[in-house]
């Protein structure tokens, strides 16, 4: 069982104003406090991974150096702030609405739990001590199948699903929120 924990983050909605398939360096905006909730959270000892379906690859609206540009970017921009993502996993495919190779119906894209699972092996993570926060159930189903402790945010997604939110999972205003309410939980550990 790994030892480090992280907290998995879903990219748009959650970290930036969602905008519906965000691939222009132009376009991207964070959330209001993500670069100090981010610093919190590193501050406490977690590694930030993020985690992120991009549909829109395999829908031919952009490309995966597009998505790797708009990471380098995000991360620029957290570097002026003190903190940066350890990791970035993404998920370019669509089991229906895709172009060529990334038609395949995988086991990365949320709600399966594939790309929290390589980072749990990438990074020797201990899933039972980490965390998610998604906007969108789909994130939290993700993360409740690894094991970790699931919150969502009701900026992007999260505040207009009528969807039931099971039990465990928390729900709070924002990622700023979610440090908080991780932080104190960790400490209580």
């Amino acid at each position: 069982m790994g030892r480090n924990k992280a907290v998995f983050l879903d990219r748009d909605g959650v970290i930036n104003v969602e905008k519906g398939y965000l691939h222009q360096v132009a376009d991207f905006e964070f959330l209001p406090g993500v670069p100090q909730a981010l610093r919190l959270l590193k501050e406490a000892g977690f590694l930030l991974i993020v985690v992120t379906n991009q549909s829109g690859v395999a829908r031919g609206y952009y490309s995966l150096e597009a998505v790797d540009k708009l990471h380098q970017h995000l991360q620029h921009e957290l570097l002026a702030h003190g903190v940066a993502i350890d990791g970035f996993y993404i998920c370019p495919h669509h089991p229906d609405h895709g172009l060529g190779e990334y038609t395949v119906d995988c086991s990365c894209r949320k709600p399966l739990p594939g790309m929290l699972e390589q980072a749990v092996s990438d990074f020797s993570l201990d899933p039972a001590g980490s965390y998610l926060v998604g906007d969108k159930l789909s994130d939290t189903t993700a993360g409740r199948a690894v094991g970790c402790r699931c919150f969502l945010v009701r900026t992007g997604y999260g505040g207009k699903s009528s969807e039931p939110v099971p039990e465990d999972v928390t729900i709070v205003d924002d990622l700023l929120a979610a440090a908080g309410a991780i932080i104190r939980e960790d400490l209580q550990r």
